[in-house]
């Protein structure tokens, strides 16, 4: 778990990678990259609201859920579902997010606790409820920001397509603090080295994504497209 250390008023950009929270950082930005284990995340939201947070963004790479998104696709989500519950992003803010992003699809963001790996199971998330793409912690930004009255929006770049799956390695390379597991990865290969072909599919798709997310970060700029941004600079003593 990691976190810019300022006190300014800011938007707080959740990530599972310490990687995406590095390209997430920024002018009006703090980052806490939850490693995928939401209850920590939780904590971590509840220091930053204490610390003056005003606004929450779910950042990073998802895995797809719809046939028409390839690895690198920018997504700006209209709502997170996860659990029978519909959560909606701030309007505005995911107004000033696709007025940036102009090639980003809309659509729903489905929330999932763990690591969604197999093809067929993404399928099946994505008939079930309708989302564009999956991820580990865009549920527990919305559920944490409703329920403190704070604007949230979602911003996200396909890594893994709908279709490919993901090797066993894939799901075991992040740490609690965000950070890549090399040696599990690296074990993993050798207990089942028949996975390589899938691992490096799953390596180039994820490239492409980080590319596109770097690309998508330099055109949101400070505060992550925040509308209110400059309100939120003034406010700072």
């Amino acid at each position: 778990m990691s976190s810019a250390a300022t006190d300014r008023s800011s938007v707080v950009a959740v990530t599972g990678l310490e990687i995406e929270a590095r390209i997430a950082a920024g002018p009006g930005v703090r980052t806490v990259a939850a490693g995928g284990d939401g209850h920590a995340l939780v904590t971590a939201l509840e220091r930053e609201m204490a610390r003056g947070a005003t606004a929450i963004i779910s950042f990073g790479i998802a895995g797809g859920l719809a046939a028409a998104s390839a690895a690198g696709t920018w997504l700006v989500a209209d709502a997170v579902v996860a659990r029978g519950k519909r959560w909606p992003v701030d309007a505005g803010w995911a107004a000033a997010l696709a007025a940036r992003l102009p090639d980003a699809q809309r659509g729903d963001i489905a929330g999932a606790d763990a690591i969604i790996a197999a093809a067929a199971d993404k399928r099946a998330l994505g008939d079930a409820t309708g989302a564009i793409a999956v991820d580990t912690e865009s549920h527990v930004v919305a559920e944490f920001a409703s329920n403190h009255g704070v604007p949230f929006a979602v911003f996200r770049v396909i890594a893994d397509p709908v279709g490919q799956a993901l090797a066993p390695a894939a799901t075991l390379g992040m740490r609690s603090d965000g950070t890549v597991n090399s040696r599990a990865v690296l074990g993993s290969v050798v207990r089942t080295p028949t996975q390589l072909p899938t691992l490096f599919r799953n390596a180039i798709a994820a490239r492409v994504a980080f590319r596109a997310l770097l690309r998508g970060r330099r055109l949101l700029g400070p505060g992550l497209g925040y509308p209110d941004l400059g309100q939120l600079l003034l406010d700072v003593p």
